[in-house]
């Protein structure tokens, strides 16, 4: 096991890459709590992970509320005493589908605030607890949209593009107390989340569904989707002392 002893925080833990992150990082042995805004969803992963033997912690949190962060991170601490790693993972995806100038500015609002402010509070947070011991892990999942534009999602590739650069700065501040900051930045991924991406993606170009998955795997060098196993399983290397 390469994380035994290890306290992990995934943030957005509950479905897609989330969910298989918590359930990699139990499996290497990290006690894991997982955090996000949808309770049932938290307490069906949590209750896959003790199922397999492994610790968690469902703790209901929207990132975008400070106060939420800090309860969570607090209630991490008072359940295991430590946190090794954050995953910060949690994001919502643009569903407006329009142009900047036609844009409903709830979206842009809500999207930086849950995709760049969050990650921003829940790094502060446990950055309290890593700077003391000289330890820690931080790794942010950002997106391709965040090293390219993408027309009609300017509020998404905006803040993974801010999450990519938040990290190279958080990675330079934090590594003179021997903590490590990286960023993870998938491109399409199998999850719910992206194929309701894809029904909205599709019915604005006028194609089918199956013409829209088509068009995307056909831009990827394996002509496939990712799976969320195989971004968690990057995760583990960054979390493990393998990425040292």
């Amino acid at each position: 096991m390469k994380l035994k002893d290890k306290v992990a925080i995934i943030t957005g833990g509950g479905t897609g890459i989330g969910k298989a992150i918590s359930l990699v990082l139990a499996n290497e042995g990290a006690a894991v709590v997982i955090a996000a805004r949808n309770l049932s969803r938290l307490e069906q992963a949590a209750k896959d992970i003790k199922s397999r033997g492994g610790k968690a912690r469902a703790i209901q949190t929207d990132i975008s509320d400070h106060e939420q962060v800090k309860r969570m991170v607090a209630q991490t601490i008072k359940d295991f005493g430590q946190i090794d790693i954050l995953v910060n993972n949690a994001a919502r995806g643009t569903f407006n589908n329009a142009d900047v100038v036609d844009m409903n500015l709830k979206e842009w609002h809500d999207s930086l605030a849950i995709n760049l402010t969050g990650i921003m509070f829940c790094s502060r947070e446990v950055l309290k607890y890593m700077i003391p011991r000289k330890s820690g892990n931080i790794i942010n999942i950002s997106s391709v949209a965040g090293m390219s534009g993408v027309p009609k999602e300017s509020p998404y590739a905006a803040s993974k593009w801010g999450v990519i650069g938040f990290t190279e700065t958080l990675a330079i501040e934090a590594g003179k107390f021997g903590i490590r900051v990286n960023c993870i930045s998938p491109g399409a991924t199998q999850t719910q989340e992206f194929e309701d991406w894809v029904k909205v993606a599709a019915a604005d170009a006028g194609i089918s569904y199956d013409e829209m998955m088509g068009k995307i795997t056909d831009n990827n060098a394996l002509k496939r989707i990712a799976e969320p196993s195989e971004i968690a399983a990057c995760v583990v290397f960054l979390a493990s002392d393998d990425s040292s």
